[in-house]
C-alpha cells in the first residue's frame, strides 16, 4: 500500500487552492482517520480537485450526523488507482432548522446520489444542485425526518401507505369468511 498522509494531502490542497476554507479535524482514536471540515461554499472546488488532481475517484460512503446545534454530512473517498484512502470530508449546516442547505457532490461522484437522498429523507439536509432530491425510504406524505434528535414519533401506527394497497384490496374480494 502506498504511504498516505491526510495532512500532506491537505497541505498540497492549500498550496494549489489558497482561498479555500478547509480545517483538519484530528481523530485521536487508534485508527487516526483524520478528516477535513470544509466550508460549504468551497466543497465543490475541493471535491473536484480531489477527483481530478489527486485521483480520488470513488466515494464509498456518505452519511449524516445529527449534532445538537447543526447537521453534518460526511463523505469517505478513495483512490482506486493509487489504492489510498480514505479522505474524509465533512460539511456542516448553519443550524438545524432554517440553514440546512449544502451543495450536492453528486456531479463529482455519482455514487453519492442515493446516499444524499437518504440523508435528505432521514435528516432533512437539502442538497442544492442534486438532480433528483426526493424521499427514498419514507413515503411522500411522511412528516419529519426520523433520524433527527427532534423527531417525535406518532401516537399510532395505524396505516402506512404502500404500493401494494391495490393488490390487497383486490385479494380481499376473493377471500372467504373462513377462520383466521
Amino acid at each position: 500500500m502506498n504511504p498516505f498522509s491526510t495532512e500532506a494531502l491537505l497541505a498540497a490542497l492549500k498550496a494549489q487552492l489558497p482561498g479555500v476554507t478547509v480545517e483538519l479535524q484530528r481523530n485521536e482514536a487508534p485508527s487516526a482517520q483524520h478528516s477535513w471540515l470544509i466550508a460549504a461554499q468551497d466543497a465543490v472546488v475541493v471535491a473536484q480537485w480531489l477527483r481530478d488532481k489527486e485521483g480520488f475517484d470513488f466515494c464509498s460512503n456518505v452519511t449524516g450526523v445529527d449534532w445538537p446545534t447543526y447537521l453534518e454530512v460526511v463523505y469517505h473517498l478513495y483512490s482506486i488507482e493509487k489504492r489510498i484512502g480514505p479522505v474524509i470530508l465533512r460539511m456542516r449546516t448553519g443550524d438545524r432548522d432554517k440553514s440546512v442547505h449544502l451543495p450536492s457532490l453528486t456531479h463529482v461522484w455519482r455514487a453519492a446520489e442515493l446516499q444524499e437522498r437518504e440523508i435528505f429523507d432521514l435528516y432533512g439536509v437539502i442538497f442544492d444542485g442534486h438532480a433528483d432530491l426526493r424521499r427514498i425510504l419514507m413515503w411522500d406524505g411522511f412528516e419529519g425526518h426520523p433520524m433527527r434528535r427532534d423527531y417525535v414519533e406518532p401516537d399510532d401506527y395505524e396505516y402506512e401507505p404502500t404500493a401494494h394497497d391495490h393488490v390487497a384490496e383486490r385479494a380481499s374480494k376473493h377471500t372467504t369468511g373462513g377462520a383466521e
